[in-house]
């Protein structure tokens, strides 16, 4: 049972991945109508699973500003959808790195709130996310002409917890309902809600840490534009 399972996880990651991705490079409206049924299958996922109304608002709530963040990043920072596609790239090698090394190393419990993290899963999703996060820098450096740097190191460290944790609150929530996945419809997966539950989380985080950075960058030109004026007048 466990073997066919992991052989339909496997599979469909296979068949999901390169079908997401090219979804993603081609943006505009294909983009948007992904994103859209993305969203109407997760809001539904989390309704049919919340018991309570005030957790059916305070979660739908907090799905809609993420998925918003998503087309925030999409206008305000346009690299051709670099910046979605990285997210993207550290939730999913961060949960893949968590769930092989989770069921390879095993290990103490990392938490009640969800049994089957462990602490090898949660080191093998940070070790995991960098390594790909660089082969991804590597690939794309001549289309972008982004660098792996030690900001986006640590970048990718904070939104592989962040991610992480995410993960652990809706497997929080999904113990109270006393389910296992939040749907089917991705065979060894579950539902849309099971893949993307770290990236809920991750969007919006990011999207704060790229308004500071875009803020600080435009501070420092206005610095040294007043220096440049400075230099002119005297």
């Amino acid at each position: 049972m466990i073997k066919n399972e992991f052989i339909k996880r496997v599979l469909s990651a296979f068949i999901m991945a390169p079908i997401v991705l090219l979804i993603i490079i081609e943006g505009s409206i294909l983009f948007n109508f992904f994103i859209l049924i993305c969203f109407i299958i997760t809001a539904y996922e989390w309704l049919r699973m919340s018991k309570f109304d005030n957790q059916k608002i305070i979660g739908l709530f907090f799905i809609i500003i993420s998925f918003y963040t998503i087309f925030r990043i999409r206008n305000d920072f346009n690299q051709d959808y670099f910046h979605i596609l990285l997210i993207a790239i550290i939730c999913v090698s961060t949960d893949t790195g968590g769930y092989f090394c989770g069921k390879l190393l095993k290990g103490p419990k990392l938490t009640k709130l969800s049994p089957n993290k462990t602490y090898a899963g949660v080191i093998g999703g940070f070790l995991f996310s960098i390594i790909i996060t660089i082969l991804f820098f590597k690939l794309t450096q001549k289309i972008y002409n982004f660098r792996f740097t030690e900001e986006t190191f640590i970048f990718v460290l904070f939104v592989s917890l962040v991610s992480q944790i995410g993960d652990i609150i809706i497997s929080y929530f999904k113990r109270l309902s006393k389910i296992k996945d939040t749907g089917n419809i991705i065979p060894g997966h579950g539902g849309i809600l099971d893949r993307i539950d770290g990236m809920i989380f991750a969007y919006p985080f990011s999207y704060i840490v790229f308004l500071n950075c875009n803020y600080q960058k435009k501070k420092k030109l206005q610095y040294l534009d007043q220096l440049d004026l400075l230099e002119k007048l005297y």
